[in-house]
């Protein structure tokens, strides 16, 4: 009994010094971790090279060991990466499939000359820490270009711009305060919506549109007049708190300044620039809708995110004889041809000289075009098909939608008979 237990300890001892000197194979899942480790080396190694103490405590250098697990029948080895890999790496470099290639990755342009790139003006530090800005290359050319488009095409800001709907009519006072009023309404509406809400006002109020008759016009009649504008329940409590306003705090007059224009309820710094230019004559600023923040983005003229930052960025070195008329000038760009949704960069002389880096390449729409249907009746008034044109698509080659109302094109009657159809 006391050989045989003897012995017992003398194995668990022999065993465990066996276990000690077992090179350690590496997990699985380790292998993905050592993609680019070297081929695999066989098990030679361990037996030649002496254990040490990191040994002796289970680490193993997975980048050295990693590839050591079985490889499945057929599959190559995966190669070490050498140095002409490498180089082979960068210069072909790997493109993303779900990046949309460019149009100069597929061919080559043509055309009269380079697109232009997006060259924003530039602020140049010159001495005691004053900051001047360039402005844009080639900004005048694209200025000019816009300039003689607009001659040939009449916008509906030509024509019932806020600054043109005032009645020449009545006193100076009267003229400026409704500027000042079709400016207000002109918010989220169209040039020619608010221009029939200044026309109803001049007619509908009572001695005419001046101050007082606005004092004493009740709120739902005033909203009445106003209501094809966009938010007129607003525009309405706004008219009222600014004519109580101006008889209270101003003389019967509208402000002379940006400041005071500004603390009106319902004016922003748009409508308060605008209004200074058209009803004062004074050019304190540029008058920043969405049409010139957007069309100036477009160009690439700077980078901004909001209209105050737009207005900012043009008074910085656009002249100042041109801040009145770049609002009249955009507005009208982006009425007719650089249209918010469906821009027209095939009627644009920027898009063709390539000055503007925006410009696309407009897809054609489709739209069904419903052709005549003949029909022969006999005695009995029972009707026979002889021809169906049916329906063609045609395409436009500018990407515009038109919509068309039916009421204006006039309704088709229809004529029930017993038709025999043929499928």
């Amino acid at each position: 009994m006391r050989t045989s237990r003897v012995s017992r300890e003398t194995q668990r001892i022999v065993d465990g010094l066996s276990l000690a000197t077992k090179p350690v194979t590496p997990r699985r899942s380790l292998r993905g971790y050592a993609a680019d480790a070297e081929p695999p080396v066989s098990n030679d190694v361990f037996d030649a090279a002496p254990m040490t103490d990191a040994d002796d405590k289970g680490t193993i250098d997975v980048m050295s060991t990693a590839n050591l697990g079985k490889r499945k029948r057929g599959q190559p080895t995966r190669p070490s990466k050498s140095s002409t890999s490498i180089k082979d790496d960068e210069t072909n470099v790997r493109r993303s499939p779900r990046k949309t290639l460019k149009l100069e990755d597929i061919a080559p342009a043509t055309g009269d000359g380079p697109k232009s790139g997006r060259k924003p003006a530039k602020r140049i530090k010159g001495t005691g820490n004053s900051l001047t800005t360039e402005p844009p290359l080639g900004w005048e050319q694209v200025y000019d270009i816009t300039a003689a488009m607009r001659k040939r095409v009449l916008a509906p800001v030509d024509t019932m711009g806020c600054e043109d709907l005032a009645d020449t009519t009545r006193s100076p006072q009267d003229q400026r305060l409704q500027t000042l009023v079709a400016l207000m309404l002109s918010s989220q509406t169209k040039d020619t919506v608010t221009s029939v809400a200044i026309k109803r006002m001049q007619e509908g109020l009572l001695g005419g549109f001046n101050l007082q008759s606005l004092l004493d016009v009740e709120p739902e009649e005033l909203n009445r007049l106003i209501e094809k504008v966009g938010f007129h329940n607003n525009k309405t409590k706004f008219l009222k708190a600014v004519a109580i306003i101006l008889r209270d705090k101003f003389g019967g007059d509208i402000p002379d300044t940006i400041e005071g224009l500004i603390s009106l309820p319902g004016v922003g710094p748009k409508m308060a620039y605008l209004c200074m230019s058209a009803a004062w004559g004074r050019d304190e600023g540029i008058g920043v809708d969405v049409h010139v923040h957007r069309i100036t983005n477009l160009w690439g003229w700077h980078k901004t995110t909001t209209p105050e930052q737009t207005r900012a960025e043009l008074e910085a070195w656009l002249p100042r004889e041109k801040w009145h008329d770049i609002n009249h000038l955009l507005v009208g760009l982006g009425q007719t041809i650089c249209l918010p949704v469906g821009r027209r960069c095939g009627e644009c002389d920027l898009a063709s000289r390539k000055l503007c880096p925006s410009a696309v390449a407009g897809s054609p729409v489709k739209r069904r075009v419903k052709k005549a249907v003949e029909t022969k009746l006999d005695g009995d008034g029972v009707g026979e098909l002889v021809k169906v044109e049916g329906e063609t698509v045609e395409s436009d080659d500018v990407a515009v939608k038109v919509e068309t109302d039916t009421r204006e094109a006039g309704l088709v009657e229809r004529i029930s008979s017993n038709l025999k159809t043929e499928p």
